[in-house]
């Protein structure tokens, strides 16, 4: 991330974001179960809502200097940080209750890398779970805030059917301003 996205991504404005509006948003409707996997945690604002909902949070983070900063912020909690890659993911199958990854998926660098992060997130969801989530949508402030950084968008538009040839079923998005959520679930059979 470049510097004024990383700091934004840190701020306590963006914290009070997610707790007031993003996580409500995505996850009002959806059970996610108590053994929940987050994808791609950044400096952990989510992780500090998330923990509250779940029994057990493991989050999965690619850039080994937030995972570090994160597994020592989060030490004796409920939750397990795991430095690694959400394309290659170092879980068993059918791990997790449910997964859930929030305003993320645009910094996987490609769009092959996004679907082996949906397929991979397939796999170590256990039957019958859920993957809910939530990414932004184009526009100029986005644009500008990704500047020197990657920002592969997500359309909305297609993204129901790359979760449907990843193996989900039942999935539903709903987009708002500036911004959609998703939720797929893993068939029980």
């Amino acid at each position: 991330m470049n510097r004024y996205h990383r700091r934004f991504c840190s701020s306590v404005e963006w914290g009070k974001t997610l707790k007031s509006t993003v996580i409500p948003w995505v996850l009002r409707e959806y059970d996610l179960g108590q053994n929940v996997l987050e994808i791609g945690p950044g400096p952990g604002l989510a992780t500090d809502v998330l923990r509250e909902r779940f029994e057990h949070l493991t989050s999965i983070e690619i850039d080994d200097r937030l995972a570090e900063s994160l597994a020592a912020r989060m030490h004796g909690t409920n939750v397990d940080v795991r430095h690694g890659d959400a394309t290659e993911m170092p879980f068993a199958d059918a791990s997790f209750s449910g997964a859930v990854s929030m305003t993320m998926l645009h910094h996987v660098p490609s769009r092959e890398l996004q679907d082996r992060l949906l397929a991979e997130t397939f796999r170590v969801l256990r039957p019958g779970g859920t993957f809910a989530g939530s990414d932004s949508t184009l526009n100029l402030k986005f644009r500008f805030s990704h500047l020197f950084d990657t920002m592969v968008i997500v359309p909305p538009a297609t993204f129901e059917e790359r979760l449907r040839r990843a193996g989900f079923s039942e999935v539903a998005i709903r987009e708002g301003k500036g911004a959609f959520r998703f939720r797929a679930v893993k068939p029980s059979a």
